[in-house]
């Protein structure tokens, strides 16, 4: 990498931090910003930019949104007695690409993982309480990663809003142990849905 000109390099360590991008995957892809296409590097840098200053959280559910709420939680038509929670936005994408669920989400922008140093309070759980207190909420759907710390999540949850005497379920069938929510499958995400089971707190 030595032999690149100091920007190039610059380019490389800057792409190879994204996840799944290596050094080799790096180099190539800023090879080809730079000398093959560089109207489509200018085009990504201001694509960049205008997402870093219009994105933001939803103020009710913490998905991905261009104003206080997202599209989800201004919808009518959605059902607002039940609530699926999940660890990030991108496994809200992975279940609204089913077409099959039509109730609202909480994002909590974390799991319960105490030897990275994420607790309860890294993730948005207060916000979860605050949100079924009204009464309007008769299920919440727990559909964290099934890892270690997404089934250890997925039970905190559980016994947190069992304490305001809401019922509890959680994605069965159909997930791996140990596999990603975003990167399962239609038919699986569905089977796991439909299949879910009551978790007592």
């Amino acid at each position: 990498m030595l032999s690149f000109p100091p920007a190039m390099q610059k380019l490389i360590r800057e792409l190879s931090k994204l996840p799944s991008i290596g050094e080799k995957s790096a180099t190539r892809l800023a090879y080809h910003l730079v000398n093959n296409d560089r109207a489509l590097a200018e085009s990504l840098a201001d694509t960049l930019r205008a997402a870093i200053k219009g994105v933001q959280t939803c103020t009710t559910c913490f998905n991905l949104s261009e104003g206080e709420s997202c599209v989800i939680c201004r919808n009518p038509q959605r059902d607002p007695k039940t609530i699926c929670v999940i660890e990030k936005p991108m496994d809200l994408v992975a279940i609204e690409r089913m077409g099959e669920y039509r109730g609202l989400y909480h994002v909590l922008h974390g799991l319960w993982a105490p030897l990275r140093g994420q607790g309860p309070e890294s993730m948005k759980l207060n916000e979860l309480v605050e949100r079924i207190k009204g009464g309007a909420v008769k299920e919440v759907i727990l559909a964290t990663s099934s890892t270690v710390e997404g089934d250890a999540t997925a039970l905190y949850v559980a016994r947190l809003v069992a304490q305001h005497g809401i019922p509890t379920s959680r994605l069965a069938q159909g997930m791996p142990k140990g596999g990603e929510l975003e990167y399962a499958d239609d038919i699986t995400l569905s089977r796991a849905l439909s299949g879910r089971h009551v978790i007592s707190g």
